[in-house]
């Protein structure tokens, strides 16, 4: 059974989500508070294994909240009205997040997602890097949480050579050491990485322009990478691909 905390200081989305985790297999609410400050006690008092935390809130905000609990051994999924400006930190670092209002198929997923980690437990390391990356809002944030097997690890973005698909999976191949498998598709990290000076030369290669060594003048044309390896390129995608290298 999952203990879960609701902490919203919006009575009616507090009770909202209530009744909807009311609808799931596998969940016991323990408490629902509506200020951070009685938030902050409840998970003292209450030892959640789930928290649902708004991230606006008077006084203190959801991210001051997490940050005042000292040891975090709890998942936590965000909610927030608004397409928020941590929104990205939050997705680097591997945590969840729900948009009000909270759909509930969106909200069984989160709630399954939180089940099947309780195994792995969120670490002090992947909030660290969660308030490491909203603190560099202003500037390009430097690390990503991939979530294997054997639980999250922690790259900096600039050791992605490529990101392969293989299937629902991705396979990440690094700088240096063995390919990483990580369970999420290709389209979500071709998404997270755009702004990153990633490039999705073909349906299954999203490739670091910076580790580009040089453009092959082959049928349809090819990159050579730093790490040795040749990934064909779209015809489709040709053109904006040579625009993007300065071609």
């Amino acid at each position: 059974m999952l203990r879960t905390l609701l902490i919203d200081d919006e009575p009616n989305s507090a009770e909202t989500l209530r009744l909807l985790l009311s609808h799931l297999p596998g969940v016991e609410v323990v408490g629902v508070c509506t200020s951070a400050y009685d938030g902050l006690a409840a998970i003292n008092e209450k030892n959640p294994d789930l928290v649902f935390l708004d991230i606006e809130m008077p006084h203190l905000n959801g991210f001051d909240l997490l940050d005042s609990v000292g040891t975090v051994n709890f998942s936590v999924i965000f909610t927030t009205a608004y397409n928020h400006y941590a929104i990205r930190a939050i997705r680097f670092s591997a945590l969840d997040y729900l948009l009000k209002p909270i759909d509930l198929t969106e909200l069984q997923q989160a709630v399954l997602r939180a089940q099947q980690e309780q195994a792995l437990q969120h670490t002090m390391l992947q909030y660290r890097v969660f308030f490491e990356n909203l603190k560099n809002q202003s500037q390009s944030l430097n690390k990503l949480a991939l979530p294997t097997q054997e639980g999250l690890l922690f790259v900096q973005i600039s050791e992605i050579v490529r990101c392969e698909s293989d299937r629902n999976y991705t396979q990440f191949h690094l700088t240096a050491g063995r390919p990483v498998l990580v369970s999420k598709n290709l389209g979500e990290y071709d998404e997270l990485l755009a702004d990153y000076n990633f490039f999705r030369v073909h349906n299954s290669h999203l490739v670091n322009l910076s580790h580009v060594r040089r453009y092959l003048r082959t049928d349809g044309g090819q990159l050579e990478l730093t790490d040795g390896s040749v990934i064909d390129i779209s015809r489709r995608r040709k053109d904006e691909l040579l625009e993007r290298l300065g071609l």
